[in-house]
Formats: C-alpha cells, structure tokens, sequence
C-alpha cells in the first residue's frame, strides 16, 4: 500500500525539483542583470533542492523502516544534513555577492529608484570629537 503511494509521490516530487532547477537555469540565461540572475538562481535551485531532497530522504526513510535496510537511515540522514546546509549557504552567498555587486556600483537594469544610492554603507569608526575652545575657557 505505501509502496505503490510512494510509486506515485517519488517521482512526481523528483519532477518538480527538475523543473525548479530548469526554470533557475533558464532565468540565468534569460534575465538582463546580476540581480536578477540572483534572484532566478538562488529561489530556483533552493526550491528545487529542497524537493529533490525530500524525495531522497522519504526513499531513504521508506527503505529503512520496510526493508530493514540501514543505508536507508544513512541516505535520509546525509540528504537532510545536506539540505539543511544548502537552505543556509544559498540565500547568504547570494545576499553576499549582491552586496559586493551593488558596493561596486553595478547599476540594476531599468531601475526607476535605487533606495541605496546615496547612503553611505561603508562603515568608519566614529571620530573623536573635538573640543572647541571657548572664550570663557581661553582666558582660565
């Protein structure tokens, strides 16, 4: 009974990955700028992982409990670590690299208002201020 639903469930998650990471990789090809690319690149293959894993770790899962199979429980467990460490690298790499690109003046294609343009995002220590010397102080 959970076999053949698993027959089913499997690949229909296996080809919804697919598709997220095609439609990532086409907006790769097709969009006019890094942020853009970004955008396609890091929402795509995030959400197209995150199928492809779940299919991976219900096989493994299935695999364990109905089989007795213990490589089952070490793919379920290796493919959610895995998961994990991509739902946490993907979204900050590509955080990352827009920053660097917008810090480097990479202008977004056909932007109408840039809400960073003009604010200084380079950190500087705070300077001392200086003591002005008043009149009252010059004559003591």
């Amino acid at each position: 009974m959970i076999g053949e639903m698993l027959a089913v469930l499997l690949p229909i998650l296996l080809i919804i990955g697919i598709i997220f990471m095609l439609l990532g990789s086409l907006g790769l090809l097709r969009f006019p700028d890094v942020y853009t690319r970004l955008h396609a690149g890091t929402k795509c293959t995030t959400f197209g992982s995150i199928f492809i894993c779940v299919s991976i770790i219900i096989y493994g899962l299935y695999r364990w409990v109905a089989d007795s199979d213990v490589n089952g429980s070490v793919i379920a467990f290796h493919t959610g670590i895995a998961l994990v460490a991509i739902l946490l690298t993907n979204p900050t790499g590509a955080h990352a690299i827009a920053r660097a690109a917008h810090r480097s003046g990479v202008k977004p294609f056909g932007a109408v208002v840039d809400d960073l343009q003009g604010k200084d995002t380079a950190v500087e220590p705070k300077a001392a201020k200086k003591k002005t010397v008043g009149k009252k102080e010059a004559k003591k």
